[in-house]
This record gives structure tokens, C-alpha cells and sequence, in this order.
């Protein structure tokens, strides 16, 4: 389903953070701003969630930790139980490395994956821009047509804050 956004294109950050400034004054959601680098102090006007990756990494994280245990019991203590030197073929010093390296592995493989998954991104897509400047010189505010009470307010808050183009786009 394609949605339309208000995109105002800049080209000072500052001028950027002016007009996000306005426009929660004005309690206008903004969808999200595309810039060439990252802008410091730009969270509060997205309303960005925290990520909930590190509890992903986590659960991915006790999965290896489990699969390395249940795997080192199965093969050292039922499988192949080896006595080399009067020592336990199931001793626990020798299982922390291999319990950590499949915990960090797990946890790594998984988060990356989740990342993909969630952000949908996969080989062959096409990406969807507002501008194809919008990573490289220019600055991009996008705010979504369909959740703001008046537009007029919108064009007045970008185009008086320095925005050198204001265009609707349907992605």
C-alpha cells in the first residue's frame, strides 16, 4: 500500500533541526529524516523507540549457550565417551570455550539476521527514496500526508525554516 508524504529538502542541518523544531510545536508526527551524516540531537523530534535488539542478541545468546551444552553432553557423555588421563570425558573446564564461542556465534548470526528480517531489506530490492540526493548532499524531511491535520501549517514550517524545495511523493 503506497502512502503519501510531504518531503522538504535542505541543505543546512541546522536549518533541518529548526524545522523539527516547529513543527512539534505544531504537534505535526514527522516520518523521518534522511541526512548525509548523523545529526546530533535529533531523537527527541523523531520520537525514536529504543531498540529491541539486545533482547533478540540475548535470547539468540541462550540458544547457543543451550545447543553447546546439550551438544558437548550428548557427544562426550552418551555418544563417545573417551577417559583420557583418569579424567571425566564431561569435565567443565574443558566445555567454557567451546560455550562461549557458540553463545557469541548465535548470538552475532541472530541479530544479523533479525536486523534483515525486520528491516526487510534482501538482495535484488529496490530502494525507495524521497530524493536520490538524500544520502549524499541534501537533506530530507518526510512527513506522512495522511497524519496531519493541516497541510498549509506543514509548507509554511519548512519553507520558512530554509527548506529550498517542498514536493509531495507517493511511496
Amino acid at each position: 500500500m503506497k502512502k503519501n508524504f510531504l518531503v522538504g529538502k535542505f541543505w543546512d542541518p541546522n536549518k533541518v533541526m529548526d524545522a523539527l523544531k516547529q513543527l512539534q510545536d505544531n504537534a505535526v508526527h514527522v516520518h523521518d529524516v534522511y541526512s548525509p551524516f548523523p545529526i546530533h540531537g535529533i531523537e527527541p523530534y523523531l520520537n525514536i523507540k529504543r531498540s529491541r535488539l539486545t533482547i533478540a542478541a540475548f535470547i539468540y545468546g541462550c540458544m547457543g549457550f543451550t545447543t553447546a551444552l546439550m551438544l558437548m553432553g550428548l557427544i562426550y557423555g552418551l555418544i563417545w565417551p573417551m577417559n583420557i588421563g583418569g579424567k571425566p570425558s564431561l569435565a567443565v573446564p574443558d566445555a567454557v570455550p567451546i560455550t562461549f564461542e557458540l553463545t557469541v556465534l548465535f548470538a552475532a548470526h541472530g541479530m544479523v539476521l533479525t536486523f534483515f528480517i525486520v528491516g526487510q531489506y534482501w538482495p535484488g530490492k529496490k530502494a525507495k527514496l524521497f530524493d536520490e540526493r538524500q544520502t549524499d548532499d541534501v537533506f530530507v524531511v518526510a512527513i506522512d500526508k495522511n497524519k496531519i491535520a493541516d497541510e498549509a501549517v506543514v509548507i509554511e514550517a519548512l519553507t520558512s525554516n530554509g527548506a529550498y524545495e517542498v514536493t509531495e511523493k507517493e511511496l
